[in-house]
């Protein structure tokens, strides 16, 4: 298991925390995502073999956010 950060701009409340989080909970891989508005950052806990980092950037992404 494996640690990965996303940099994200664009949260403002807990409903964009939620919605990242969700979008972020499908991606392959991911077995764990925690997601900070004061921070403005995602940590995922990832299986290596099977996560893809561009599959989660396009997650953000398609929520409407920015990934950094």
């Amino acid at each position: 298991m494996a640690t990965y950060t996303i940099n994200i701009e664009g949260m403002t409340c807990q409903h964009c925390v939620k919605a990242v989080t969700t979008a972020l909970s499908n991606v392959a891989g991911v077995e764990r995502v925690t997601v900070s508005l004061q921070k403005k950052q995602a940590t995922l806990e990832v299986d290596e073999a099977k996560f893809k980092p561009e599959a989660a950037r396009k997650a953000v992404i398609n929520e409407g956010y920015v990934p950094r």
